[in-house]
């Protein structure tokens, strides 16, 4: 099994990579990649020296450009394709299908993987783009319960990969037009839930205010903590009450999971967080390094341990963790 680890920005992939991981996942400094946020991601002299690092300790490249052109921007993501081309890396992650198309064409050499943005969750769908672009792998969305991952896996032609750790999306991801109601850009396209332009904290008598294009989505009274916002994790209010209406901040934690996940034949795990901190990086890192390694070593033997999980809580969302789809007692 694969370690699929984040690299929003230099430091962070030099964590990855020397925390365990097996492959990094990058994106340009642009609107070509779903994080797309200032100060984060690669320019040319920074991908240069990112690549060697990884090359020469053994680690995967993966450049995520798994956002959505548009007709008047389509020359900018036909550029991408052959900067990844010309980068001979590992594994391009894109969901449009006009990008792998392009791709499939004119680089068939180049390795495709469908990204989760591509919203794939039957076997059926990932048959259409192996089939159609020659996709290698797809990253499943995070709606699907562990019994549906494992028949996907079973009937699928290409490796399946999943999210193992980081936050969750209440969307089935590629199809969220949330954010864009309240600032006019989608994350399909722009490739941030939030575009920080559009974001604004107000100091007030009640708390923290905290506003996503004018709406007020968050109020943090003292002590508590305010995360990045996001329409789907804010507290509204419906009739009398003020809570969490759609999604509570949590993080996806399936270390658990992990015998059930091999025994199903999943390639590889995918930790998201490129817009997190390398210190976030290390830590994920490592303990699912360590984790995936004792499972392979005695999968019978295997128990998520109390550090590792004490180690994740402290980096999640909200200081909680949840299986998320994965667990679905009712199925």
């Amino acid at each position: 099994m694969e370690l699929v680890c984040p690299a929003g920005n230099l430091p962070s992939l030099k964590a990855a990579v020397d925390s365990g991981a097996n492959a990094i996942y990058f994106g340009f400094k642009d609107d070509t990649n779903a994080r797309h946020f200032a100060g984060l991601n690669f320019d040319q002299a920074k991908i240069a020296k990112g690549i060697d690092y990884a090359r020469q300790r053994g680690v995967r490249i993966f450049l995520a450009l798994n956002t959505y052109p548009q007709p008047g921007n389509w020359s900018r993501w036909q550029r991408a394709v052959d900067q990844a081309a010309d980068l001979q890396v590992d594994a391009m992650i894109a969901a449009d299908m006009g990008v792998l198309d392009y791709a499939a064409e004119r680089y068939p050499e180049l390795p495709l993987h469908l990204s989760v943005q591509g919203s794939a969750t039957n076997f059926e769908a990932l048959k259409f783009y192996h089939e159609n672009f020659g996709v290698r792998r797809a990253v499943l969305p995070r709606v699907l319960s562990l019994s549906q991952v494992k028949h996907v896996v079973e009937n699928s032609p290409i490796e399946v990969e999943v999210f193992g750790f980081g936050s969750l999306c209440v969307m089935v991801e590629g199809r969220c037009i949330l954010s864009s109601y309240a600032t006019g850009r989608s994350p399909n396209t722009f490739g941030a839930c939030s575009p920080a332009s559009h974001v604004e904290w107000r100091e007030t008598a009640e708390g923290l205010e905290t506003r996503l294009g004018g709406v007020l989505i968050e109020c943090a009274g003292k002590g508590e903590s305010a995360g990045y916002p996001t329409l789907c994790k804010g507290r509204f209010q419906v009739g009398n009450n003020t809570y969490h209406a759609i999604e509570e901040p949590t993080s996806l934690n399936t270390l658990e999971l992990l015998p059930e996940l091999i025994q199903a034949g999943v390639s590889a795990i995918k930790i998201e967080g490129r817009q997190r901190s390398p210190v976030y990086v290390k830590q994920v890192t490592q303990v699912w390094r360590q984790a995936i390694d004792a499972c392979l070593n005695n999968p019978e033997g295997y128990q998520a341990r109390a550090d590792w999980m004490a180690q994740l809580d402290k980096v999640s969302e909200g200081s909680q963790t949840t299986l998320g789809a994965y667990s679905r007692p009712w199925q």
